[in-house]
């Protein structure tokens, strides 16, 4: 009866632990209800956050594709910088070698043909300068008949 008594205390503790465990049980149950929520929840997120990565990954493409194209255009525009460089120096060249030395041909058969004007010129200052001595001359020649007569 003792040996009855003890089980019975022992089952009665079981019992409360068991309650204890039940009540344990419904509040792991809740929480795990909330948990499931909250899963539910992030799991909405990874799908969005998936979305959003095909999106960037779509972008990232496309901007990969633009970067290629501008890549390809800046090649082109240095080909052309290098053929206007080339044209450029050839055209200082042709300045320096040709055309300066044309420039000083012109301006040396200038100045003989101002030179030889200016030469031919002076025979016809000293006509005028006779002309107007004898000119002069015929003046004081009246002037002397005016004052004889």
């Amino acid at each position: 009866k003792g040996d009855m008594e003890s089980m019975k205390g022992d089952m009665e503790s079981m019992k409360g632990d068991m309650e204890s465990m039940k009540g344990d049980m419904k509040s792991m149950k809740g929480e795990m209800e909330s948990m499931k929520g909250e899963m539910e929840s992030v799991k909405s997120d990874m799908e969005s956050m998936k979305g959003e990565m095909e999106s960037m990954k779509g972008d990232m493409e496309s901007m990969k594709g633009d970067m290629e194209s501008m890549k390809s255009e800046t090649q082109s525009i240095k080909k052309d910088l290098q053929e206007v460089k080339q044209k450029v120096t050839k055209m200082d060249l042709t300045m320096d070698h040709e055309l300066r030395v044309n420039i000083q041909r012109v301006a040396e058969g200038h100045l003989d043909l101002s030179r030889i004007l200016h030469d031919a010129m002076k025979p016809s200052n000293e006509v005028e300068m006779l002309s107007i001595k004898v000119r002069m001359l015929e003046s004081d020649v009246r002037d002397l008949k005016e004052k004889l007569a």
